[in-house]
């Protein structure tokens, strides 16, 4: 089975000025599509034509399938992790997880930022349930994804320097906070079940 470009959730024009339309454009169009194509031609034929996404990513080799399945999989979450009407603080089981393992949403807004912010080259950084139920804050270099470590994603901000170099250059905790305000806690909040 072929995989497919996502459809981005809102108009490539609703997230700025946070991120922009440009931004967008080679995100997903580009970067994103190219992982999708690269992926398909990688299973065509053989042992994971027909596996699933998820599938793919949990038993994958390192090397060019795990690497574009994984970006797939990961870009496909954070453009849900995102929303026009998203950002200031969690309502809900995400916000009663957040602050039972990290005190207060303060803290952990800053506990993720630093992950973010201060993760060395390409990746990711997740809110996640961890094996043992409780939310983490972890991050991934590369195409690393949290579900192949038997975590299930929450959120996500991706930090490679395709996300933001339009807009913010070479600012990455400027991006960061911008991020902030486009956090789609309804998404954290469904992931969280």
């Amino acid at each position: 089975m072929a995989f497919k470009l996502p459809e981005l959730p809102y108009s490539i024009d609703s997230l700025k000025p946070n991120i922009s339309a440009e931004t967008l454009e080679y995100h997903h169009g580009k970067h994103h599509n190219a992982y999708v194509t690269k992926l398909n031609e990688l299973i065509e034929g053989g042992k994971f034509a027909s596996a699933s996404l998820e599938e793919i990513v949990k038993s994958a080799e390192p090397g060019p399938l795990l690497n574009n399945s994984g970006q797939h999989f990961n870009h496909s979450f954070y453009w849900k992790s995102l929303s026009p009407k998203g950002g200031g603080a969690p309502k809900g089981p995400v916000a009663d997880a957040i602050k039972k393992a990290f005190g207060d949403f303060e803290a952990f807004k800053k506990k993720f930022s630093e992950a973010a912010t201060g993760h060395f080259g390409s990746g990711w950084a997740w809110l996640v349930r961890a094996k043992d139920g409780t939310v983490q804050v972890i991050s991934t270099h590369d195409a690393g994804c949290p579900i192949r470590e038997g975590q299930t994603p929450i959120l996500t901000c991706d930090v490679w320097e395709h996300a933001y170099y339009i807009d913010y250059r070479n600012a990455r905790p400027k991006y960061v906070e911008a991020w902030w305000n486009l956090v789609n806690w309804d998404f954290a909040n469904e992931n969280l079940k």
